[in-house]
């Protein structure tokens, strides 16, 4: 890396910028005081020699910090929990609801943000909150007696998760003639005007078929820009399964494929107990983890992937 005047320009540079225009006058006026006199000439230059490694140092530094900047610019700022019910009617339904409700006293309880952007789609605001809840995706699957289930028979239903960070920064482009829209009235409480006027969205990305509704908004135009961020995502998301597959064999430091199709996870009622079978372990009182308690599960998959785990 070469210096610029540039890192001047930025507080987190400018005092090591500083440090290195001074050091450079430093050499520069030790040579021009030395003049033809051997000795002070062999003496400057020795002094230069320890004043270009520190500037060597410092320019380091600056690019470990400007490398920093780029990776928290390219941060999801926020985090999309998108799920559906699986196998099971209306118990598969049920369970999806209870995962949202999980997730969002999760949240809570880390004082982050929560807004549902359309029935069964959460999105999460808050520092840390994409990689705590990065490995939630895939397949989740419950084993209980339904209320509705008079023989006492267990159900097992499942639901997915698809968990989608939100970047400021995309790395792909959606053409604008690659998206279908779509508008109708939106449901539920938020004023007089909610079921008479057509403000949610629905984008459909013809080339993929993935398709995102956002009713949570007020106007048209902002559910319309919530829908295209979550589009972008999923979009991001298909490309990132396909490359993974395509390298599956060296993946081995991650947790599962992060594929919404994988079993990740099963809720058993019966035994009181959540089992996580990527990790291959267990725990239990399951109604404190489904009241949002799941920090011991999230910090296992973090120092799993961390260890490289698989």
């Amino acid at each position: 890396m070469e210096y610029s005047p540039e890192f001047k320009k930025n507080f987190a540079t400018a005092y090591l910028a500083e440090e290195y225009e001074r050091l450079e006058k430093e050499a520069a006026d030790a040579l021009e005081a030395a003049g033809t006199d051997v000795e002070l000439v062999r003496l400057a230059k020795e002094d230069e020699t320890r004043v270009r490694a520190r500037e060597a140092e410092i320019l380091s530094e600056i690019e470990r910090i400007l490398a920093k900047e780029k990776e928290t610019e390219m941060q999801p700022r926020s985090v999309v929990l998108e799920l559906r019910a699986g196998t099971g009617g209306d118990e598969a339904a049920i369970f999806a609801r209870d995962l949202k409700e999980m997730y969002q006293k999760y949240a809570d309880s880390k004082k982050w943000r929560t807004q549902v952007i359309d029935d069964l789609t959460l999105e999460i605001t808050g520092a840390g909150a994409y990689d705590a809840l990065r490995y939630e995706t895939g397949v989740h699957r419950v084993q209980r007696i339904p209320l509705t289930e008079k023989s006492g028979r267990i159900h097992t239903s499942t639901a997915s998760v698809a968990v989608l960070p939100l970047r400021d920064f995309s790395k792909i482009d959606v053409l604008p003639a690659d998206i279908e829209m779509e508008f109708s009235r939106s449901g539920g409480a938020g004023g007089q005007n909610v079921n008479k006027v057509e403000t949610a969205v629905r984008l459909i990305h013809k080339p993929t078929g993935i398709d995102v509704r956002s009713s949570s908004e007020r106007s048209q135009q902002a559910n319309r820009e919530k829908a295209m961020q979550i589009l972008v995502a999923k979009i991001e998301q298909l490309h990132e399964e396909e490359e993974a597959k395509k390298h599956a064999a060296t993946r081995k430091a991650q947790i599962g494929t992060g594929d919404r199709s994988e079993k990740i996870r099963t809720y058993n009622y019966l035994q009181d107990r959540v089992t996580d079978h990527r990790l291959k372990k267990s725990w239990h009182n399951l109604p404190k983890l489904l009241a949002g308690n799941i920090d011991d599960l999230v910090e296992a998959l973090r120092a799993a992937s961390s260890s490289g785990a698989a």
